[in-house]
C-alpha cells in the first residue's frame, strides 16, 4: 500500500486537477445537452465528484447554493439507498428537499462509480427542472406543504444497469406539464454523470487506486490545514445580525427573521441561527441543506476563496440550527420558494462585519429579483416558461466602490438571459435595461448600483416574481449608507387589472407614486402593452458620504450613476449644469 510519502507533490497535482478538470468537462456536457435556458444559459446547476467516503474531491459551479446541498443530498441518498443496493450503470434521481438542501424542481441525479467492481466514487448534477408536478406553473409563491410542490423522489433509480427505468420515465413524463424538456434536461444530466464516471474510471486506470485515494487524502488534508491556518489569522469572537425576509401575504410590519452569530474560536469556525423564525405556512423554510450551503459560502471566501473546493477546507466549519426553525426545514414544511436564503448570506455576512470590517464590504442588494414567464408561446402553441435572475448592487469596501450589477454572491458563475434570447423565447419585448440611478448607498466608497429592466407585454402571459428582500433596507459600513430597495413597479390602465394580478408582497406604503403598484411577489396573467419594471436594489456605502472625494461624485454625475440633486443631498457636492464642481458651494454644503 502506497503511503503518503511514496507519491509527490506533481502527481498529486496532476490527480487534483485531472478531477477538476472532470467536473468541467460534466458542466460542458450538461450545458451543450440541456433543453431549458435556465440551465444552458443562466447556469442554474451544480456539479460535484465525491469519493467513496463522500468527501469532495471535485467541483464545477454554477449555483453556489447548490455545491453545498449536494454534500448534504448525497450523504443523505446513499443512507436511504443502501451502498448494498447500488451497482455499475445505475443513475438516482433526488429532489426529496429535507434531504436534497432545496426546492423540489433542483432535481439532483448521481451515479455510483465502480471500478474493479468496486465503489469508487460519486458523480452529481443538480439542475431546475422547468415542471414536476407542483400545483401552479413556473414557481409555487404560496404552497402549505409539500406536496403542493410537485412529486417527491428520495433517492429513486432512474436507470439500471445502464438503461432507463420505463415506469419510473412514465412518473416523470405524465406528471409534467413540458415533457419534452423536463426528459431532455433528465439525460443531459445523465451525460454528464456519466461523462465524470468514466474521467473517474480513467483515472484509477491510469495511476491505480492506491496512487488516486493516497492523492485525494492528500488533497483533502492539505484543504483542511490551509483552511485552518486561515481561521486563525482571522479575529477571534462573536458577532450576531439579524435580517428580514418580505414574506408572503403578511403586515409590513410582520416580517421573517433571519438572526446569525458567528463565533470564531482560534481554528474553529461556527455559525449558530438559534434566533431565528420558527417554521412557517409559507414556502420560504430553508432545509438544511442549504443552511449548511450558506455557512460553507461565507466561510469559503473569507479562507480559501482562490483554491478550488474540496471536503477538507470545511472541516473547520460548524453549523447550529435547533428544531422548529427556519433553517432546519422538517416535513411538511413548505420549501419551494428558498430565496429567504438568499437573504440570509447578508445576514451572515453583516455579522461577520462587525468584527473585520476591513475583510468583509457593507451588503449587497441582498436578493436576486428574478422575472419568470409562463404559458402558452403564441408562434409554437407549446407551454413554456422563462426565468432571469437579475444583478444587484454589491457593497462598497474599505477602499472601493462597489460593483454595479452582478449577479448576488449566492448564484457565483450565473448569467441572465440575453436580451435577444429572451424576446426570442417569451412574447415580450425590453423597453429599458439600465443601471438604476442612485441606487448605490452613499459612503466615502459608493456602493454598485441595481438594474431597471422593463418588460412591456406583447401577447397574453403568466408572470410572477421571485423576491423576498422589498420591504427593508441592505446595509452600510463604518458611516455609509444602504442603497436602495429592491421593488418590482406594475403599471396598467386597464380596469380589471387587480382581478387578474395577485400581489403576495404590496410595498406600496413604501412610495409615493400612487398611479402604479409597486410590488415584491406578485403572479397574474397580463396583457399586450402592460408593463412589468424589475428594479433592484443598490449595495451598501461604506464611510461617510461627505467624506467622498468630490470629483470621484464628479464622474458619478457624468457617468449617470448619482442625479445632481443626489449629489447635493447625499454627498454634499454641487454640480453645475455644466458638469463640474462648485468648490465653494460644496465647502458651504459640507460645512467646511
Amino acid at each position: 500500500m502506497s503511503t503518503q510519502q511514496d507519491i509527490d507533490a506533481a502527481t498529486v497535482e496532476v490527480v487534483r486537477n485531472y478531477l477538476t478538470s472532470a467536473a468541467t468537462e460534466m458542466q460542458r456536457t450538461l450545458i451543450r445537452t440541456a433543453y431549458n435556458t435556465i440551465i444552458y444559459e443562466i447556469l442554474d446547476f451544480g456539479i460535484s465528484v465525491f469519493d467513496r467516503d463522500l468527501n469532495l474531491v471535485a467541483d464545477s459551479p454554477g449555483l453556489a447554493l447548490f455545491l453545498g446541498a449536494n454534500d448534504y443530498g448525497i450523504e443523505k441518498a446513499v443512507d436511504h439507498v443502501g451502498e448494498e443496493n447500488m451497482e455499475p450503470g445505475d443513475v438516482f434521481i433526488m429532489n426529496y428537499p429535507y434531504w436534497s438542501g432545496t426546492h423540489t424542481l433542483d432535481v439532483l441525479l448521481f451515479a455510483p462509480v465502480f471500478y474493479d467492481e468496486e465503489l469508487i466514487g460519486y458523480t452529481t448534477c443538480r439542475a431546475h427542472w422547468l415542471d414536476l408536478g407542483a400545483k401552479d406553473s413556473g414557481y409555487v409563491l404560496d404552497s402549505t406543504d409539500v406536496h403542493q410542490e410537485g412529486v417527491l423522489f428520495p433517492g429513486t433509480k432512474v436507470y439500471k444497469n445502464g438503461e432507463p427505468d420505463p415506469e419510473i420515465m412514465d412518473i416523470i413524463r405524465f406528471n409534467s406539464r413540458m415533457p419534452e424538456k423536463v426528459v431532455g434536461d433528465l439525460n443531459a444530466q445523465v451525460a454528464a454523470v456519466r461523462t465524470g464516471e468514466k474521467r473517474l474510471q480513467e483515472l484509477y486506470e491510469k495511476y491505480g487506486s492506491e496512487t488516486v485515494e493516497t492523492s485525494i487524502e492528500r488533497i483533502l488534508n492539505h484543504g483542511e490545514r490551509t483552511a485552518r491556518e486561515a481561521v486563525a489569522e482571522l479575529p477571534d469572537g462573536t458577532w450576531s445580525a439579524t435580517g428580514y425576509a418580505d414574506g408572503v401575504n403578511r403586515e409590513p410590519g410582520d416580517l421573517i427573521k433571519l438572526t446569525a452569530e458567528v463565533t470564531i474560536d482560534g481554528e474553529e469556525f461556527s455559525v449558530d441561527f438559534s434566533g431565528s423564525s420558527p417554521e412557517v405556512d409559507e414556502p420560504l423554510n430553508i432545509p438544511p441543506g442549504m443552511s449548511e450551503t450558506i455557512c460553507k459560502l461565507c466561510f469559503k471566501t473569507l479562507t480559501t476563496p482562490e483554491e478550488d473546493s474540496n471536503g477538507g477546507q470545511y472541516e473547520p466549519l460548524t453549523m447550529h440550527v435547533p428544531e422548529d426553525n427556519i433553517f432546519n426545514a422538517s416535513y411538511p414544511a413548505p420549501t419551494f420558494t428558498v430565496w429567504t436564503g438568499i437573504v440570509a448570506i447578508d445576514v451572515v455576512y453583516q455579522a461577520l462585519a462587525e468584527g473585520m470590517p476591513d475583510r468583509v464590504p457593507a451588503s449587497t442588494g441582498g436578493d436576486l429579483a428574478d422575472i419568470m414567464l409562463y404559458g402558452e408561446n403564441p408562434e409554437t402553441g407549446r407551454p413554456f416558461v422563462e426565468a432571469n435572475n437579475e444583478g444587484v448592487g454589491w457593497g462598497a469596501g474599505v477602499g472601493h466602490d462597489g460593483e454595479n450589477a452582478l449577479m448576488h454572491i449566492s448564484e457565483t458563475m450565473v448569467r441572465n438571459i440575453p436580451v435577444e434570447v429572451f424576446e426570442n423565447k417569451a412574447p415580450i419585448r425590453f423597453d429599458q435595461l439600465s443601471l438604476r440611478e442612485d441606487s448605490g448607498g452613499p459612503g466615502k466608497h459608493r456602493g454598485g448600483l441595481g438594474i431597471r429592466r422593463d418588460f412591456r407585454v406583447l401577447e397574453p402571459v403568466g408572470a410572477l416574481s421571485i423576491i423576498q428582500k422589498t420591504r427593508t433596507e441592505n446595509w452600510g459600513l463604518d458611516g455609509g449608507s444602504p442603497g436602495e430597495k429592491n421593488v418590482v413597479v406594475l403599471d396598467s390602465d386597464r380596469e380589471d387589472f387587480d382581478e387578474r394580478i395577485e400581489v403576495l408582497v404590496d410595498n406600496d406604503d413604501l412610495y409615493d407614486d400612487d398611479s402604479v403598484k409597486h410590488a415584491g411577489m406578485f403572479r397574474g396573467n397580463f396583457m399586450p402593452d402592460e408593463v412589468i419594471s424589475n428594479r433592484t436594489a443598490g449595495g451598501g456605502g461604506y464611510g461617510e458620504p461627505f467624506d467622498r472625494d468630490p470629483e470621484a461624485v464628479r464622474e458619478d454625475v457624468a457617468d449617470g450613476y448619482v442625479s445632481r440633486e443626489a449629489a447635493r443631498e447625499q454627498y454634499g457636492v454641487a454640480i453645475t449644469e455644466a458638469g463640474e464642481v462648485d468648490h465653494d458651494e460644496t465647502a458651504e454644503l459640507r460645512g467646511r
